[in-house]
């Protein structure tokens, strides 16, 4: 099981991006998908999350400016990110609460991380 993150890139300020998140392998049911980042020099912080059902959750810096969405027939999750600022920049991680068959218990899974660089 395996979760590859795409869409990363340099952006100017103001600027929008789009993250993908496909996960891939034997699995048999996900729960909660979602991203999470971490600058140069802080700690991984969560950025936003969604439910199997469609429930968002964000962090208050991104609330009004990123969405979070995911295709449960793909086994994908995006974040669309608008008004972004060099304080946005950091490596994005995705995550997923994933179980391989129905007796076994759900673990978290992460992507290999994509940087999103906002500058001018």
């Amino acid at each position: 099981v395996q979760l590859q993150a795409s869409g990363g890139g340099l952006v100017q300020p103001g600027g929008s991006l789009r993250l993908s998140c496909a996960a891939s392998g034997s699995i048999f049911s996900i729960n909660d998908m979602g991203w999470y980042r971490q600058a140069p020099g802080k700690q991984r912080d969560l950025v936003a999350t969604i439910s199997r059902g469609g429930n968002p959750n964000y962090a208050d810096s991104v609330k009004g400016r990123f969405t979070i969405s995911r295709d449960n027939a793909k086994n994908t999750v995006y974040l669309q990110m608008s008004s972004l600022s060099p304080e946005d920049t950091a490596v994005y991680y995705c995550y997923a609460k994933m179980k391989k068959s129905l007796n076994r218990p759900y673990y978290d899974y992460w992507g290999q991380g994509t940087l999103v660089t906002v500058s001018s």
